[in-house]
């Protein structure tokens, strides 16, 4: 993991457990967060590390809802499928003021590259040990961004080394199954997601290569020596 100061404008900005005003005071306020994540031992779990080092912690069912009463709160957002891509571009809005930490199950460059271009302001993997995942609110809070080193490299390099993304071990592994002839709903069993799940997950990499489908996805793969 790497951390950098972002470039951020003067006045509404979170500073720590301070919030600073136009003319320049800063009194002392309650930085909230929610813990959003499909399992529940995970919310919890991130909960209870997160209070013990001082935060005030929920777990609210629709963070949408929470966030209209949450003046200074930061989001802990794990993104697993595409719907929650989409709820962290709802959330991540130009003019919202809280923060947004994306918690991915991949950490190739790419996710990481999107989670940022969506809002994240940090961005962290979802298998994630205590003390990372603590002192990673806490930079963030202080105005400071946390990434991982691949996606820091990609941003050094412009952007240029997503050209050509190179899919995840289990996104290659699901374009040599379909080259074989594997059926989605063979595929979505195999991998433990359902059908509809699976095919979303598909949809999502068919984008990653900038291809349109399956045949294309497959001969995108074949001719970069992916498969």
């Amino acid at each position: 993991m790497t951390t950098c100061t972002p470039d951020v404008g003067s006045g509404g900005m979170i500073s720590g457990r301070y919030w600073k005003t136009e003319e320049g005071s800063v009194p002392q306020v309650t930085v909230h967060i929610a813990v959003v994540d499909p399992l529940p031992m995970f919310r919890q779990g991130a909960a209870t590390v997160l209070a013990a080092a001082g935060h005030v912690v929920e777990m609210p069912g629709d963070v949408v809802k929470w966030l209209d009463r949450a003046e200074v709160s930061l989001v802990l957002l794990s993104v697993v499928d595409e719907q929650d891509w989409d709820l962290l571009a709802s959330l991540a809005a130009p003019a919202a003021r809280h923060l947004i930490i994306a918690l991915l199950e991949d950490e190739s460059p790419v996710p990481g590259m999107r989670a940022l271009r969506a809002g994240a302001r940090s961005v962290l993997p979802r298998d994630v040990d205590a003390a990372t995942l603590t002192v990673t609110v806490e930079a963030t809070i202080k105005g400071r961004a946390v990434l991982p080193s691949v996606a820091v490299a990609a941003l050094v390099a412009g952007g240029g080394a997503l050209a050509h993304p190179v899919p995840s071990a289990d996104q290659l592994s699901w374009l040599r199954r379909l080259a074989a002839g594997v059926t989605v709903a063979k595929l979505a069993d195999q991998a433990g997601y359902s059908e509809r799940a699976m095919f979303r997950m598909l949809q999502a990499l068919y984008r990653q290569l900038g291809t349109h489908n399956r045949i294309e996805a497959i001969l995108h793969a074949q001719a970069r020596g992916w498969l």
